[in-house]
């Protein structure tokens, strides 16, 4: 599963699309005080960068990989 849901933290792994878009809204909903952790993402499906922007969710860990994670950082950083 690309993405682990822990108590208060989403850990997006690997490739994300946009078959998780619907969970993720779900579970943020559920969870606004949750963090969302990008390290080990490496490609993020629109529809979930939509989810992401409008929980405005806290970034813990950004994308190792530097195209996605300047991509990711101007679109979600305040």
């Amino acid at each position: 599963m690309p993405i682990e849901f822990q108590s208060d933290q989403a850990v997006l792994l690997d490739i994300v699309t946009v078959e998780e878009a619907e969970t993720l809204l779900e579970w943020l909903q559920e969870n606004p005080a949750a963090k969302v952790n990008l390290a080990d993402c490496t490609h993020l499906h629109p529809a979930n960068l939509q989810v992401l922007m409008a929980a405005k969710s806290g970034i813990d860990a950004w994308p190792k990989e530097a195209g996605l994670r300047a991509w990711l950082e101007s679109a979600l950083s305040d």
